[in-house]
C-alpha cells in the first residue's frame, strides 16, 4: 500500500512531539511525506501537484495537533482547494473511491477532557467528524483516529513510546498488516493499543 502523509503544524519550534513523529515518519521507506506549512508557506497551494499525490497513494494521512477543535488553517485551506467538485466528489468526481483516510492527532486537553462530562464537552471522535463526511463524500474509507491526548503534559517515557509507535503503525499501513477490521470496531486507538492491532 504506497501511504502519503500530510503534516501539518503551524508551530513546529514549539511543539517536540509532533516534530519527532514527523522526522520517524520522513525516514521511512515507501512512506511519502509532505510538511504543508513548508512546501506552502504563503498558502498558495499547487492543486495539481497535490490530486497528483492522492491518486499516486492508497491511504492518505493528516497528521496534526487539533487547533481549536479543529484543523490547522493550512490543512483546511488543502481540503477546500485540492478536494475540489469533478475531482474528489460529485457525478464525475470518482477519483479517490476506495482509498483511506486517517487523523494522526494530538490534543493539549486530556482524554477526560474530551468527553461529554468534561471541559471541552465531546469526545475527540465527534470535533474530527468533518474530516469523516468528508471521506465518505469522496467515496474513501474513514478510519478511526490514532490519538496522542495531553501532548504537551506527558511524562518522557510516554512521550517516547507514542513517537516510536508512530513509524510501525505508517509501516503497518504500507505493508498491509493493520488488522482494519479490528480498528473499525474502535472510536480511537492510540500507541498502547498498536501491538494488538499489528499482524506480524
Amino acid at each position: 500500500m504506497r501511504v502519503l502523509v500530510l503534516f501539518a503544524h503551524p508551530a513546529q519550534r514549539k511543539s517536540s512531539i509532533n516534530t519527532a513523529m514527523a522526522a520517524s515518519a520522513k525516514g521511512l521507506e515507501s512512506v511519502t511525506f509532505v510538511d504543508l506549512y513548508a512546501e506552502y508557506p504563503r498558502f498558495s497551494i499547487d492543486v495539481d501537484r497535490e490530486q497528483r499525490r492522492l491518486l499516486e497513494h492508497d491511504i492518505v494521512v493528516f497528521q496534526f495537533p487539533v487547533f481549536w477543535y479543529s484543523t490547522p488553517a493550512l490543512l483546511k485551506q488543502w481540503q477546500d482547494l485540492v478536494l475540489e467538485y469533478g475531482f474528489a466528489y460529485g457525478p464525475r468526481g470518482k477519483m479517490l473511491a476506495g482509498k483511506h483516510l486517517m487523523a494522526c492527532i494530538t490534543t493539549g486537553g486530556s482524554k477526560s477532557d474530551y468527553s461529554e462530562n468534561g471541559g471541552n464537552r465531546r469526545v475527540v471522535e465527534q470535533f474530527l467528524y468533518p474530516l469523516e463526511q468528508t471521506a465518505t463524500l469522496c467515496g474513501m474509507e474513514y478510519l478511526p483516529p490514532f490519538v496522542l491526548y495531553s501532548a504537551n503534559h506527558l511524562d518522557e517515557e510516554v512521550a517516547q513510546h507514542h513517537i516510536q509507535s508512530y513509524p510501525r503503525l505508517l509501516a503497518a499501513l504500507r505493508d498491509d498488516r493493520l488488522a482494519i477490521a479490528d480498528v473499525r470496531r474502535l472510536p480511537t486507538f492510540g500507541s498502547f493499543d498498536l501491538p494488538d492491532l499489528v499482524r506480524n
